[in-house]
């Protein structure tokens, strides 16, 4: 099952607030809402992603409870980007100044800003110009770093702002770089050796 995406533009436009009503009120969902005002429907992923998700986050959560350096958020958590689209990365991050800038309604409603590191791992129902698509979005829209990780292919495409997308074959370890000092992600489990 592909992501389906619905163009209802012609005949209602969401604003973010009511884009917002509209996920709360159908739970079961997972919508996301590109720039251009679609909204696209994303099926649950299937074990072995949900798996690596879980995965990534535990080992960037561990970093982060001992670097205190921002906070950890997994693929529910919607990010309204400045250019209007409302995403949901399968793992990211956002500095400790950046959320601390928050007011306790925005922490509390889809966060106003693009994450600074964002991940995104490929599903069987994903295709890669779709999410090489949200990676790049994500960048043009702040986010400092990227990874999009395909296991079936064991590789990552690294995303960073001005600069080519590195891909890297089979990579064992991924660098935090300077965005997340001193992280590094073991990618053992996530090639599911």
């Amino acid at each position: 099952m592909t992501a389906l995406t619905l163009n209802l533009n012609s005949i209602l436009k969401l604003t973010t607030e009511q884009f917002y009503q509209l996920c709360e009120e159908n739970p079961d969902l997972q919508l996301e809402r590109n720039a251009q005002g679609e909204l696209v429907i994303i099926p649950p992923t299937g074990g072995e992603t949900g798996r690596s998700n879980v995965n990534l986050i535990l080992q960037l959560a561990s970093w982060n409870e001992q670097k205190q350096l921002g906070e950890v958020f997994d693929s529910s958590t919607g990010f309204t980007l400045p250019s209007g689209a409302d995403r949901s990365p399968d793992v990211s991050w956002v500095k400790k100044s950046r959320w601390d800038s928050l007011t306790k309604e925005q922490r509390e409603k889809f966060i106003p800003l693009s994450p600074d590191f964002a991940i995104e791992i490929m599903s069987p129902s994903d295709t890669l110009k779709k999410v090489q698509e949200k990676m790049h979005e994500y960048m043009s829209n702040g986010c400092r770093l990227g990874w999009l990780i395909n296991r079936k292919k064991q590789e990552v495409e690294i995303y960073r702002p001005g600069q080519d997308v590195e891909i890297l074959k089979s990579p064992q370890t991924l660098s935090g770089e300077t965005i997340l000092p001193g992280f590094v992600l073991n990618m053992k489990k996530i090639w599911g050796e």
